[in-house]
């Protein structure tokens, strides 16, 4: 587990020295902080560590002005400087020790397979301090470290924790809602970004004269594009006729050419029948014939 956080150092460190230019100085604040330390709840303190130097480098990203390393933080404390419980009232004058505005420290503890981050910003000149919990860190590599990033910059600088959409669609002059919010129709401006959105779930409603409207949950992203492709389908489009047809299969005797024919067999056959009743004969016995009227 250790080497795999050691890694996950690693690799923010080179996705913050690959960033796109401009990036980090969007998303930027200027101001003079330091890092106290992070402590351990019940877990390994070298892991912890490893977690912190994780979050300096998401922090050295964030701030334009560069951070004092853990071991300058040490060299001008005293003693019980570095005694600090963690309270608001020393944190406050190991910020001034440290000419710094404002100074960061946290905890971090275990749930499960998974971890928590307590992290307070106490602002030197006010002594006033707030604070964060993330959710529970856990999943790939990639899901750690955008955890430790949106955690760093909740507490911040909250105003730019926001991602961005790209809606496209295969139409042309569909009405696009986000949240309920009209965008205009498509194509949308910016080749479809929408940008600056909040982070999680929103709702995207495309709607077209003469095609089924679209209605989808489409997921914002911390710092990333997400692309959504939206393809709507004509509402009268059909299969076929459309229709379902059932095909029954009766007995041949119940057909209307057998009824029509047997009742022309059978007035025949009456007919016959009648017609040899209605019949006279006589024999003639001494010359052996019969004849019938």
């Amino acid at each position: 587990m250790l080497g795999r956080i050691a890694w996950l150092v690693l690799v923010a460190s080179s996705a913050v020295a690959s960033a796109a230019p401009g990036t980090a100085a969007d998303d930027a604040i200027d101001k003079k902080i330091a890092v106290w330390r992070f402590d351990a709840l019940g877990i390994d303190p070298e892991l912890v560590a490893r977690l912190e130097t994780l979050f300096r480098n998401e922090l050295d990203r964030l701030d334009k002005q560069q951070l004092m390393s853990r071991s300058q933080i040490d060299s001008k404390l005293t003693a019980a400087e570095r005694d600090c419980s963690g309270d608001d009232r020393c944190l406050s004058a190991i910020g001034r020790r440290l000419n710094v505005e404002m100074i960061v420290t946290g905890t971090v503890g275990a749930l499960g397979d998974s971890y928590v981050l307590h992290i307070k910003a106490v602002d030197v000149g006010s002594g006033k301090s707030r604070g964060i919990t993330t959710d529970p860190l856990k999943g790939s590599p990639d899901d750690l470290i955008d955890g430790v990033r949106v955690a760093a910059y909740r507490l911040l600088a909250p105003d730019h924790v926001h991602g961005s959409l790209q809606i496209q669609s295969d139409l042309v002059g569909a009405k696009v809602e986000l949240d309920g919010k009209s965008l205009g129709t498509t194509p949308l401006p910016n080749n479809g970004v929408v940008g600056k959105l909040p982070l999680g779930k929103h709702k995207l409603h495309v709607v077209a004269k003469d095609y089924a409207p679209f209605d989808d949950d489409v997921e914002v992203h911390f710092q990333k594009l997400s692309p959504v492709v939206v393809r709507l389908l004509p509402s009268n489009e059909t299969i076929g006729t459309g229709r379902n047809v059932h095909v029954a299969h009766h007995p041949f005797y119940t057909k209307t050419w057998f009824i029509v024919g047997a009742a022309v067999v059978a007035i025949g056959l009456g007919a016959l029948i009648g017609h040899e009743i209605g019949k006279v004969c006589v024999h003639d016995i001494s010359s052996g014939k019969v004849s019938c009227n």
